[in-house]
C-alpha cells in the first residue's frame, strides 16, 4: 500500500479561524479522495493543531475512512498523556511520543522528524517567527511540497496536492 504521509504545523493562534478550516476541510478531503493511503500527522501545541485534528476527525466521519489515520506525534512523554491515555488513543489513531533525550530541543527535533517523513507539509503560517515558522523553512530546505492555509494573502504559497 502506497502511504501519503501529510504533516501540519501552524501558530498557536490564528486570524480567522472559520475560512482556514474550511480551506483544511477541502485539503482532507482531496486527499482521502485521491490517494491509497493517508497518514495525518499531527502535534497537539496550540489552536491549528486542534483544528487539524478535529477536521480530519469530522471529514473521515463523514467519507469512507478506511483509507486514512490521524496520527499524535509528542516531543516527548507528557503528564497529560500518562493520565489520559485511553482518551488519547480514543481520540487518535495512533500516539506516537518522539523521544530525543533533549527536553528543550525536542520540539525542533520532533518537528523537523514529522517532516523528513512527509510528502506534503500543511501549514498556516501567518508571520515569520516561531517554531511552525522553523518547521516550514527547514520543509521548503527539503524540497517538501508545503501549502499555507493562512488567511493572509500574501503569506499563502500556490502548491498542488
Amino acid at each position: 500500500m502506497n502511504t501519503y504521509t501529510v504533516s501540519f504545523f501552524g501558530h498557536r493562534q490564528i486570524e480567522r479561524p472559520f475560512e482556514v478550516e474550511g480551506r483544511l476541510e477541502k485539503i482532507i478531503r482531496e486527499l482521502i479522495g485521491s490517494k491509497e493511503y493517508v497518514e495525518f500527522i499531527v502535534g497537539r501545541n496550540g489552536e491549528f493543531d486542534q483544528m487539524v485534528a478535529s477536521t480530519v476527525r469530522r471529514v473521515k466521519k463523514a467519507v469512507d475512512d478506511a483509507n486514512s489515520a490521524l496520527v499524535l506525534v509528542l516531543p516527548y512523554m507528557t503528564a497529560e498523556y500518562s493520565n489520559n491515555k485511553a482518551s488519547f488513543e480514543d481520540y487518535y489513531d495512533e500516539v506516537e511520543i518522539f523521544d530525543s533525550g533533549h527536553f528543550r530541543a525536542a520540539f525542533g527535533q520532533r518537528n523537523r522528524a514529522m517532516v523528513d517523513r512527509s510528502d506534503l507539509v500543511v501549514c498556516c503560517i501567518e508571520h515569520d517567527e516561531g517554531g511552525a515558522y522553523e518547521a516550514v523553512r527547514y520543509a521548503r530546505k527539503r524540497d517538501k511540497k508545503v501549502l499555507n492555509v493562512a488567511y493572509r494573502k500574501e503569506m499563502q504559497e500556490n502548491a498542488r496536492i
